[in-house]
């Protein structure tokens, strides 16, 4: 996982040693509730990415210039995840020690948990930043206290009150929406409350989680569990600029399911968001 991949991310094939990014990938969806396929992700965005640039005219800004590793895919035992999470909560541990910025690609949504885990052991002030159409908040799914629909709810275990901020949500039940009211800070349907959001956690360290189903299923229909009414690629865009100013010390991208948008247009979408988020984060 620290050597380098004969077929990587665009731009991303700089020696580990070198680089301040590490990017990784996560083929794991255990837990999908409704339609699977996200472990096939990381994989398509790697194939896919040499469809883009490594110029950036959005900020003029280009990967040849910066230092990012692509460490492949994290191995994982499919069908258990409890040790799915261990593995993820090691490698980035490690990452971290050696003093460069985790970002994972999911995978389904659960994964986030694993990467928080050894964020919050490096940083016990560790404030997340959450933009997903879900709230993700339950205690359980069917019974089940591990799921992507429960993994904030298992975050805000780890980080407490006042330490989640939400963004995009349209949709959750009725107990977790009213539960989340008095723990986290949610912002429904859109970005309209991220500046004052950024001014709060200015100073502070901050993991970014991304579930691309935040985007309006037009915008992006390969994903697990499509939910309309989402946002545009320029709001989001927009949205990392503003969080990209902050401290970020490790950040995810989940959900995309590529097997359900067979023009690849979800794809190629997620390659270059991927691309924005490294040119922005990396300082």
């Amino acid at each position: 996982m620290r050597e380098r991949n004969v077929h990587t991310i665009l731009g991303c094939d700089n020696k580990y040693e070198e680089s301040k990014i590490v990017v990784f990938g996560v083929p794991f969806d255990g837990t999908t509730s409704y339609r699977p396929g996200t472990r096939f992700a990381s994989a398509a965005i790697r194939n896919e990415s040499y469809s883009i640039e490594t110029y950036s005219p959005y900020l003029d800004r280009d990967l040849e210039d910066i230092c990012v590793f692509d460490a492949g895919e994290l191995e994982v035992p499919i069908g258990n995840t409890l040790q799915t999470l261990e593995c993820i909560e090691e490698f980035v541990l490690k990452i971290m020690d050696d003093g460069k910025i985790p970002f994972m690609i999911g995978g389904e949504h659960l994964v986030t948990l694993g990467a928080v885990r050894a964020a919050v052991k490096r940083h016990s002030d560790l404030h997340i930043i959450h933009f997903d159409a879900h709230a993700d908040l339950r205690d359980e799914y069917l019974g089940e206290p591990l799921s992507h629909a429960t993994v904030m709810r298992r975050c805000w275990e780890l980080v407490g009150n006042d330490r989640i901020f939400q963004f995009g949500i349209r949709s959750g039940s009725r107990e977790e929406i009213y539960w989340g009211r008095e723990h986290v800070h949610t912002c429904f349907f859109n970005f309209s409350h991220l500046d004052s959001t950024v001014e709060i956690l200015k100073g502070k360290p901050v993991y970014l989680t991304i579930d691309l189903d935040v985007l309006d299923p037009s915008v992006l229909p390969g994903t697990g569990t499509p939910e309309a009414g989402g946002v545009t690629f320029n709001e989001l865009l927009d949205a990392v600029k503003k969080v990209s100013q902050l401290n970020i010390v490790a950040m995810d991208m989940t959900e995309l399911s590529p097997i359900w948008d067979q023009t690849g247009a979800s794809t190629i979408l997620a390659c270059k968001l991927l691309r924005e988020m490294l040119l922005l984060v990396y300082k």
